[in-house]
């Protein structure tokens, strides 16, 4: 894609549509290069996240906004948006902003629908501007470093993908049970909102489009019925607590995980915040007893119009929280679980290993985030396309996931 905007003209401006956890850390990045982008705007409902960001960022309360209907009737007051929101306020948003001109770099998922990202690509190409969507992996140093080694085909063809994305019990019990990913409706399905990602990366590999897959997976633990004996509605009623695996009193309280993304009200303390959770809030209820309804497990097959089979699985039952490649190819093979990378060459046995353990769970995903959001601003510096991450690439990831909850969901192989 040609384009003229902001060549020549730094820095560039940027408004953030939503100020969660995304947000603050895509907007270190900002801090870190005043002279190439700067932050004018913030949209946000939540009145603590966005003094918060006003505060950080100097912002006036003419550029604050609890609204973004209300923003987006002011003429253009940047070059681009980030869109940081819910996954089900993500389509509505993206499409003004396209609308009124601005480029846009996006959270993952697109939106909430197969209809909603299409829409979003075909509206972005017919106003000529970017849309960059966040899959971190493709600017992680370990996924570049397998995709490097993929491409260089010094282990010849890809012959097969084995792929898992292993959430484990700790962030699945906060999001996807007990925290805001926890309903297809309000989110999207699980295979979407957690491991969209993993199937981005799956094809960035393979470069070539799916033309069969099958997928299998189900709510099987997190419902009521497996409730145990003697537990209660919330865990600091529960007399079986203290055995229980999932206790959120042991991960919020005693061990202190997931609570950075908790809002701590002026006058308040963080202990203050993860009691009132655990005695009124959805982080105290008990796994089984809560109103989600998104699988806790899925496998999807998938093969490739190359002739490769891919084999994909979530996972949550694990203390794990990675992800795990082998890739076979014909001369060698790719072994790695994000801290160390195998490579196996048949002839001679040779083996090199990559040690990745000084990045292994650094802030920022080792730099991912930061590397994501230069290439989006360096893009428009340029007026340049050819985003890593774009909206076009993006849409086919989307569909496969989509596809794939539909063959899971009427127990058939699909075709494309």
């Amino acid at each position: 894609m040609d384009m003229e905007v902001n060549v020549g003209r730094k820095p560039v401006s940027i408004v953030a549509i939503g100020a969660g956890n995304r947000t603050n850390k895509y907007l270190e990045y900002v801090k870190r290069n005043p002279d190439k982008v700067k932050l004018v705007g913030v949209v946000e409902l939540n009145d603590i996240r966005r003094r918060s960001i006003a505060t950080r960022f100097g912002l006036s309360d003419e550029q604050c906004f609890t609204d973004y209907h209300a923003f987006f009737q002011h003429p253009a007051l940047a070059d681009a948006v980030m869109i940081c929101t819910p996954e089900n306020m993500h389509f509505e948003p993206a499409m003004l902003a396209i609308e009124a001109g601005y480029h846009i770099l996006l959270e993952k998922p697109i939106a909430q629908t197969l209809e909603e990202c299409v829409a979003i690509g075909e509206a972005a190409k017919k106003k000529g501007v970017l849309v960059a969507v966040c899959h971190v992996l493709r600017h992680h140093p370990y996924f570049m470093k397998i995709k490097e080694l993929v491409d260089s085909r010094v282990l010849g063809d890809i012959i097969s993908i084995n792929h898992r994305s292993a959430v484990g019990v700790d962030r699945s019990t906060h999001g996807f049970v007990r925290g805001m990913w926890r309903k297809e409706a309000k989110t999207n399905p699980m295979l979407i909102s957690k491991c969209c990602h993993d199937i981005d990366f799956l094809l960035w590999l393979t470069k070539t489009r799916c033309r069969k897959l099958t997928s299998f997976g189900s709510l099987r633990w997190f419902k009521r019925s497996n409730a145990p004996e003697g537990s209660a509605e919330r865990c600091v009623d529960c007399k079986i607590e203290p055995r229980c695996p999932f206790s959120a009193i042991d991960l919020y309280r005693v061990r202190r995980d997931w609570i950075a993304n908790f809002d701590v009200p002026e006058g308040k303390t963080i202990d203050d915040v993860i009691e009132e959770q655990l005695h009124q809030g959805m982080y105290g209820r008990c796994v089984y007893c809560c109103d989600n309804d998104v699988v806790d497990h899925q496998i999807v097959s998938m093969e490739m119009e190359s002739e490769v089979t891919i084999n994909f699985s979530m996972d949550v039952f694990t203390l794990k929280d990675n992800r795990e490649t082998h890739i076979c190819l014909t001369e060698g093979e790719i072994d790695g679980d994000e801290t160390t990378l195998r490579v196996k060459r048949f002839r001679g046995a040779v083996e090199e290993v990559y040690d990745f353990t000084d990045i292994a769970g650094t802030p920022f995903h080792a730099g991912a985030d930061l590397n994501l959001i230069a290439d989006f601003v360096d893009a428009l510096l340029e007026g340049r396309g050819g985003l890593a991450t774009s909206i076009e690439r993006s849409v086919e990831s989307h569909r496969i996931c989509y596809e794939a909850e539909r063959s899971r969901r009427e127990g058939q192989t699909v075709l494309f």
